[in-house]
């Protein structure tokens, strides 16, 4: 399996046993960096703390090794999603609707302007057909295609 199968069938079997405990997959990751790495992101309302991480590592780690879905050694890391977590999912953009964002494209948005490819704005939310709306600091309104978006995080100042 590619990761990227890994990460969703990972996701698709711990979901359900974590939504019945309130707690939400925030995103998955199975990355190699010395060793294979399954992360898991959480969240719930009021947030995640140690022990949620542990119990969730605990159960997962347990339902991962029972149905055998991942044929690599790997490492379980279970963490909150931080303050500038990553938004991916269709539900996060609804949520996260009306704040600030850091973008982060493929690619920029005109050539002639390199820097339009890292920027901050405020997300808008979804469009209808599944773009990704946003107003700039300058007051202009963008509308991004998702496969053009490497990344979109909250934007997290000091």
């Amino acid at each position: 399996m590619a990761h990227k199968e890994i990460e969703q069938a990972a996701e698709a079997l711990l979901a359900p046993m974590l939504e019945a405990e309130g707690i939400e997959i925030v995103d998955v990751e199975y990355v190699r960096e010395r060793n294979w790495i399954l992360r898991l992101f959480i969240d719930k309302e009021g947030g995640v703390d140690l022990n949620d991480c542990q119990k969730v590592s605990e159960e997962a780690g347990r339902l991962l090794d029972e149905k055998d879905l991942i044929p690599d050694n790997y490492m379980l890391e279970v963490s909150s999603p931080g303050v500038d977590r990553v938004i991916k999912k269709d539900r996060d953009f609804a949520r996260f609707s009306g704040s600030e964002v850091d973008v982060k494209l493929f690619a920029p948005l005109d050539e002639k302007d390199r820097s339009t490819k890292a920027f901050t704005a405020e997300l808008a939310g979804l469009t209808e057909a599944g773009d990704v709306a946003l107003r700039t600091k300058d007051g202009e309104d963008l509308v991004i295609p998702r496969n053009k978006i490497s990344q979109i995080r909250l934007h997290f100042s000091f």
